[in-house]
């Protein structure tokens, strides 16, 4: 078998991976086996589809959550949606392959999506990766039961839904304080001109209690990323999968651009 070629765009590629393995020297092989990665996955992402590489943890049952996305993506015309696990991963035990795959494949791809459901595992610190340049500009994040900390829990729907949940799930109330506390909180919701059904957090409460899903929690760190993307107006916060689903719309719909127009 033939060694890889070079790629288009070779002096681009090589500039980012070696920035990822900081500034290292790479032996022949390792080289071939890096051409052999970009000839096969980046095509993708210069591709006349728009690319989205999808960010989240690969457990059960997260992936799951991953594969809602995707799924959602790939029914729209023109888009190309991903997830790193399911690539070709570099046959290499010597360089760090995880920056190298991932710095390739987020500078090439058109935009990020990263869903979080929790403050621990890899995708913790893909969030570290995102939240600054080079990639910031092209990521969005989807975080689960999300809401930024303010001086009152009942600015919007998410920080109600958060709060009910809270209640739900605290060890030390029974079924009769938990209702009375939910009334109580849609309430003062509604008494502060929030538009809010309860019948809809009621349903909330029920999906999440049969899964027996608590509420996601984040570190302050993880909150102010968030936030960060928030104020961006690229942070969508979920409670379901449902829901989710829906939330995909808030991304950029697909525009087809020249083939093997470089993203740079």
């Amino acid at each position: 078998m033939s060694d890889p070629s070079p790629p288009p765009d070779a002096a681009d590629i090589m500039a980012v991976v070696d920035e990822a393995v900081g500034g290292i020297e790479l032996d022949p092989a390792e080289k071939r086996a890096i051409w052999r990665f970009t000839r096969r996955e980046l095509p993708y992402l210069w591709s006349q589809r728009t690319s989205y590489f999808i960010l989240g943890s690969y457990r059960d049952p997260y992936l799951r959550r991953l594969r809602a996305v995707q799924n959602e993506l790939t029914k729209q015309l023109g888009a190309y949606p991903f997830i790193m696990g399911d690539l070709l991963e570099l046959p290499t035990d010597r360089l760090n392959t995880f920056d190298i795959m991932f710095s390739l494949l987020a500078t090439y791809s058109d935009y990020i999506v990263g869903v979080f459901e929790k403050e621990s595992g890899g995708e913790a610190p893909e969030l570290g990766e995102i939240d600054g340049p080079p990639y910031f500009d092209k990521s969005y994040v989807f975080p689960r039961d999300y809401a930024w900390v303010t001086d009152s829990n009942l600015e919007s729907t998410q920080h109600v839904s958060q709060a009910a949940l809270e209640i739900v799930f605290a060890d030390d109330l029974s079924e009769d304080e938990v209702k009375s506390k939910v009334d109580s909180l849609v309430d003062r919701a509604q008494e502060s001109g929030l538009d809010i059904d309860e019948q809809n957090v009621w349903d909330l409460i029920d999906e999440r209690t049969d899964e027996q899903t608590e509420p996601a929690t984040y570190s302050w760190v993880h909150l102010n990323k968030f936030r960060k993307f928030e104020l961006h107006d690229r942070c969508v916060p979920w409670t379901t999968e449902d829901e989710l689903r829906t939330a995909v719309d808030e991304l950029p719909s697909p525009t087809p651009r020249p083939e093997w127009e470089s993203n740079e």
